[in-house]
């Protein structure tokens, strides 16, 4: 994309002010260059807060470089994979940073996951290396045995809070709340011990390119089949400088009071809150206020009366929330600026809520894993399209394709590609995958995303139907054939198929039909098994027993036309 004009693209003639149509993705020669920058010109201010206790850049610089030193020191070498698992705590920015300042590739992992769920990305990853919240370490040593994980990192919940603090949290949350399992994993060490034998380290830097993977961040894909998405250094810049750039934008004309402060309440193992909260905070030097459960919402409004913040990523499952908490209203919103929604659809009713609560338009953006993650997203200069999800992002180019792999002109569906520094190298290990979502013409390198959309004249696009049958819970993917394989292995259990219905609170929801082989088997039956074979979101809400499924000539299960029964009923 180099020498275009307004005229270039319909959407550049819809760019707010002052937003270039061109990003560099080499602004930094890696996030390490980042991160460094970062660290000497905002040494004093606070980059984290949690719970009560703020962490400087300066003290995460040395935190996170003493731990660095510390995975060096027990033999991990530059491009080997370490695993993160664990919610929003100080921790997470200090394990993250020394994870990349140490060359290592990170692997997020959602702490919620099952043992079957934390074995296949553990598995499929190599990781060498755990850090692990102790809340979900019975997990791990159920299944460390499967994995190549030679060395495990254990931290507790208040490891970064100080003392006393750190003592009393500790100490509640295992003898009093009892949230942490017995576990043993004998050659596992303490978070803290490893922070402490780091700081007697000699740290050495290594020498990191914008082209070396920085995450390999996991999601379904097409087939079900849990993937790895692998970002460069060089992707998650391309990422950070088109965010700042949008954001800077409309930041640039308000009236800032104090220093740039944001909003953490989508897990940091979420690509979202990664690149938002995890690495456009390092840039801008900002505060990250991180909400470790933000499904407890009257301690998250409490929490968010503390702060007079700017910027509030979120998704539509988490406004909804706040919206009906019954204290929100009373929080202060004056500095509040930018509101961005992601992960799922926005729904029109609690954009035009939140809009009239806060005073602050709440603006729909587009992403996936594979595209570090933002393609699009809609002005905040007061020019988006509500329903839309916005304007490709600065070196981005989003076109439609057709079924007959030829480019659909403005207004026509098909499914959304697009090209940019931002898309992915492939799937881990999966080349047979990565060939079905890249596609390669005369004009780049297309990543396919999908979902099929369309384009106006004004160059917004919509997301109007799926191409893949996934399931999309609250911001997370669910794939069919993942719930069904798992119902499939269920005591009982003869044919299972799986759909997406729809759901107020989280968009969408899981829902499965099941024929017996056994007459005995229950509902409660086949939650059991759930609970224990998949994480939260993707077990299913309902469950149907069936004499029959619907089938084509060949056998094959018709999910199309069980989730046409669901509309076909939710219609009248």
């Amino acid at each position: 994309m180099t020498g275009i004009s307004k005229n270039s693209y319909p959407w550049l003639r819809n760019y707010p002010e002052g937003i270039p149509y061109e990003i560099n993705p080499e602004a930094y020669s890696s996030l390490l260059e980042m991160m460094e920058v970062s660290f000497r010109e905002n040494t004093d201010k606070p980059a984290y807060t949690n719970m009560g206790k703020s962490l400087s850049f300066g003290k995460i610089d040395e935190l996170s470089r003493n731990f660095a030193a510390y995975l060096q020191s027990v033999g991990l070498q530059q491009g080997d994979r370490i695993a993160i698992q664990m919610p929003n705590l100080l921790q997470y920015p200090v394990v993250m940073m020394g994870a990349l300042r140490a060359g290592l590739v990170i692997v997020n992992t959602n702490p919620l996951y099952t043992c079957r769920e934390m074995q296949h990305q553990f598995k499929d990853s190599g990781a060498k290396a755990i850090v692990i919240l102790a809340n979900f370490a019975q997990n791990l040593e159920k299944v460390i045995q499967n994995t190549n994980i030679q060395q495990v990192i254990i931290t507790e919940i208040g490891d970064l809070l100080g003392f006393p603090k750190k003592l009393i949290v500790n100490s509640v949350v295992k003898y009093i709340k009892k949230m942490v399992p017995e576990y043993h994993i004998p050659k596992a060490t303490s978070f803290s011990n490893a922070i402490s034998i780091g700081a007697g380290l000699t740290y050495k830097r290594p020498n990191i390119s914008g082209l070396d993977i920085a995450f390999i961040q996991y999601t379904g894909g097409t087939t079900g089949v849990s993937k790895g998405a692998m970002l460069t250094h060089r992707n998650l810049i391309a990422n950070v400088e088109g965010i700042n750039e949008w954001l800077m934008s409309k930041l640039r004309n308000s009236q800032i009071s104090g220093q740039l402060t944001l909003i953490g309440a989508l897990p940091l193992y979420h690509v979202f809150a990664l690149t938002i909260n995890g690495l456009c905070g390092i840039k801008w030097g900002a505060l990250n206020v991180l909400i470790t459960n933000p499904k407890d919402l009257p301690a998250f409004v409490k929490e968010l009366k503390k702060f007079r913040f700017h910027i509030f990523p979120g998704l539509n499952t988490l406004f909804n929330g706040l919206l009906n908490n019954v204290d929100f209203a009373s929080v202060d919103f004056s500095q509040l600026k930018i509101t961005i929604a992601g992960g799922m659809a926005l729904q029109k009713v609690v954009a035009e809520r939140w809009e009239k609560i806060t005073g602050c338009p709440l603006v729909e953006g587009y992403g996936l894993s594979e595209t570090s993650p933002v393609l699009s997203v809609n002005p905040l200069d007061g020019h988006h399209k509500q329903g839309t999800i916005g304007l490709p992002f600065p070196s981005t180019e989003m076109r439609i394709l057709k079924d007959d792999e030829t480019w659909a002109p403005v207004g026509e569906k098909g499914e959304i590609c697009a090209r940019g520094p931002q898309i992915m190298l492939g799937y881990y290990n999966r080349p047979d995958e990565t060939v079905k979502v890249i596609k390669e013409d005369e004009s780049g390198r297309w990543f396919k995303t999908g979902d099929i959309g369309i384009e106006d004249a004004d160059g917004f696009f919509k997301i109007v139907d799926r191409k893949k049958d996934m399931i999309l819970v609250s911001g997370f993917n669910v794939y069919p054939n993942e719930v069904e394989d798992v119902i499939a292995q269920c005591p009982g259990v003869l044919e299972v198929a799986c759909v997406g219905v729809p759901d107020d609170k989280s968009g969408e929801m899981v829902k499965v039909y099941i024929v017996k082989k056994d007459p005995a088997l229950t509902v409660e039956n086949v939650k059991d098994y759930c609970r224990e074979n998949l994480t939260g979101y993707k077990r299913p809400r309902e469950i149907e027993f069936r004499t029959e499924l619907p089938k084509t000539n060949v056998g094959k299960i018709l999910r199309r036309a069980l989730r046409e029964e669901e509309m076909a009923k939710i219609a009248g």
